[in-house]
């Protein structure tokens, strides 16, 4: 009897190993435990940016949207407006990218955090961090659910749990989790990823109100970006490479989709319209397009294609060895690109090897076909071949696409490095897993580095000028923050070595982009602080020679008129060139206050009373109540004999402010 019971007991065992996926690490064979396994290291990757500042676009979404900082209120606007229209604030701006943006969703997540925790980027960057882990647990889970319905459970085990391992640490992914702006492509993956898993497990499970919940998961999926929508091919593909689903199945499973799919068309076209603009011919807008004969014109054809041939094979490369890193690839990071250039050539030609395994492999449902399948769905809406982006690449286009290089890798090192033809036992798997999680480790290592580059703008421009140094977009963010950098900064020699550096950089960009008036209007800027103040005038001419509407450059030519105008009198006490100056300041400004009181203190000290007083009165106009403007105007009454009037306005000026002279002579401002 003790025998039989050994051997029963032996035998339970022997069922329980065979059960757990033939002694594979519960970490890999748990789907319980490898889902927290992956959602805390995912999370955990990233947890080096919650003390981050905003950065890059956050400005866009965030810190300067007002919808996004009117916390829940915002909501309808968020809603009925595009993307965009928060931060630009007017009509037609929103829509300088060709078609316009409407992703909401990411923005009423930003609504919520300010209505609950105010400005707060850590809270955001927590957010971001969590929900990237809970995308990698999504990911594991849904590849599970696919490969064990016919592929078998220890190919399953494995290559949900490595290609999810993958996922979860290729530094590709930086700028779409630690830019809190990349929510957006986090909660698009997330939402995608979970329509489709309880989809499939619908059809497992024969639970058709499951369906229900995949088409209301996906439509949230769009509302967060765009990019959702190449999910109604990568649907039906999965039911072809991993069930045995009919085509009338196929097509009833994807119909919630597309359902979704079309009520998010409806409510986008509703929101931007129909139309979709030309791209334009502004640099930062459009990369296809360069300087002949002293004016912009579009690529040709060939040079497009030839260029956008180049960065499909850096998004390859990147994905292969990612580094360097860098979050901009505006013009002219990437050159204008010929047929001749062998790059250009190789990348077309990897991507055509691709093309003709996926094509071949197809009716034999070989799962790299559907990686690649899914890597060029995935990847066509952000390629610049069928719909312009904005710019000519970026790594976060690529962190859906990634997916289906994570699982053609895990395949791969599968087939070529497990022993045996069939996984009888886990130590068969491990060369493979011990190379897939080497890999893992090191791509960890970039990406917790990579995150620290994410810091705030300072820090991620002068990390990132180094590798983007023909960028015009990335000189002028460059040179536009240490302008910035600059006056926060007590040490006047350091601020004249930053002034000197920014003009540096947006001299630059003027240079590969000529029209490009922002730099000009940060230039002004610079040459303004540096009291340059003639450089400055013609730098903000410039900015409105490209741009005669480009009201902020003649804002800041107005007030650098009046700087220069106090400049030459207090300083260099040269009254001729301060008023030329002030009144130039004038013509563009009439109801500044301080451009009118040093008008009239110049024209006092000058000996021209009267006019001071036509002056003085003005100011007095635009601060009927201000005590100051009383005083000035009196003194200027006493200085042309009109002492009774003189008194008058004194009198109503201490009236005001009993304390005011003595506030004057702390000042150090002298009466006229």
């Amino acid at each position: 009897m003790a025998k039989s019971r050994k051997g029963k007991k032996q035998a339970k065992s022997s069922s329980r190993k065979e059960n757990n996926l033939f002694g594979f690490p519960s970490y890999i064979a748990n789907p319980k435990i490898a889902f927290w396994s992956l959602l805390v290291f995912g999370f955990l990757l990233y947890a080096n940016t919650i003390p981050n500042d905003y950065a890059q676009d956050d400005a866009i979404v965030i810190t300067d949207n007002m919808f996004t900082q009117e916390g829940l209120s915002g909501v309808p606007g968020i809603l009925s407006k595009d993307t965009f229209f928060g931060f630009f604030k007017q009509e037609g701006k929103a829509a300088l990218v060709a078609g316009g943006r409407y992703r909401p969703l990411s923005l009423i997540t930003f609504a919520l955090e300010v209505q609950i925790f105010g400005q707060n980027p850590q809270v955001s960057h927590f957010v971001n961090a969590g929900l990237f882990g809970l995308s990698c647990g999504v990911l594991y889970l849904l590849l599970l659910l696919l490969f064990k319905g016919n592929r078998g459970e220890a190919l399953a085990a494995f290559v949900a749990f490595g290609a999810s391992l993958l996922f979860a640490a290729h530094p590709i992914h930086t700028e779409a989790v630690a830019n809190i702006k990349g929510r957006d492509e986090i909660l698009t993956l997330l939402g995608s990823l979970g329509a489709l898993y309880y989809s499939v497990l619908a059809f497992q499970q024969k639970k058709m109100s499951l369906n229900i919940w995949a088409g209301v998961i996906f439509f949230l999926a769009l509302m967060a970006k765009e990019n959702a929508i190449t999910f109604l091919a990568i649907v039906p593909l999965s039911y072809y490479f991993f069930t045995a689903a009919k085509t009338g199945t196929i097509i009833r499973q994807t119909a919630p989709f597309v359902a979704a799919a079309v009520i998010f068309l409806a409510i986008r076209f509703s929101v931007l319209g129909f139309a979709f603009s030309e791209p334009s011919l502004e640099l930062m807008n459009n990369p296809f397009v360069k300087v002949e004969n002293s004016r912009y014109i579009p690529y040709t054809t060939g040079e497009k294609l030839a260029t956008v041939t180049y960065t499909m094979g850096k998004y390859l490369q990147l994905l292969i060895f990612p580094h360097p890193l860098t979050h901009d690839y505006y013009p002219r990071h990437i050159p204008v690109l010929s047929w001749g250039d062998w790059q250009v050539i190789l990348s077309l030609l990897i991507y055509l090897a691709l093309g003709v395994y996926a094509v071949m492999r197809f009716r034999k449902k070989d799962i790299i076909s559907y990686a690649i399948l899914f890597y060029l769905a995935t990847f066509s809406i952000v390629s610049n071949l069928f719909f312009p982006v904005g710019t000519n690449m970026s790594e976060r286009f690529a962190y859906i696409p990634s997916i289906g290089f994570c699982i053609a890798f895990c395949l791969l090192a599968y087939r070529y490095l497990k022993k045996g033809d069939k996984v009888k036992a886990f130590h068969q798997v491990r060369t493979p897993l011990m190379v897939i999680g080497a890999i893992a480790l090191l791509f960890s290592i970039k990406t917790i580095s990579r995150n620290t580059a994410w810091k705030d703008n300072f820090t991620l421009f002068s990390t990132d000028i180094n590798t983007s140094p023909n960028s015009a977009k990335l000189r002028n963010a460059m040179g536009g923050e240490l302008v910035t950098q600059s006056q926060k900064d007590e040490n006047k020699a350091k601020q004249q070595q930053m002034l000197t550096e920014a003009l540096g950089h947006l001299q630059e960009a003027v240079k590969i982009h000529p029209n490009y008036k922002n730099a000009y209007l940060l230039m002004g800027n610079a040459y303004n602080y540096l009291k340059q103040y003639e450089n400055a005038v013609t730098a903000y001419e410039q900015a409105l020679k490209i741009d005669p509407q480009y009201r902020e450059a003649e804002t800041n030519m107005a007030i650098t008129y009046m700087q220069a105008g106090r400049y030459y009198g207090q300083e260099r006490n040269n009254l001729t060139k301060s008023i030329e100056y002030l009144r130039k300041s004038y013509e563009l400004r009439p109801q500044e206050y301080e451009t009118l009181r040093l008008l009239g203190v110049a024209y006092g000290i000058s000996g021209q009373p009267a006019t001071a007083i036509e002056f003085f009165t003005y100011a007095l106009n635009v601060r009927p109540d201000d005590p100051d403007a009383m005083y000035n105007l009196g003194n200027a009454y006493y200085n042309t004999g009109q002492n009774e009037l003189g008194e008058q306005w004194h009198q109503k000026a201490f009236k005001i402010d009993p304390n005011l002279l003595e506030k004057r002579r702390r000042s150090a401002v002298k009466p006229q």
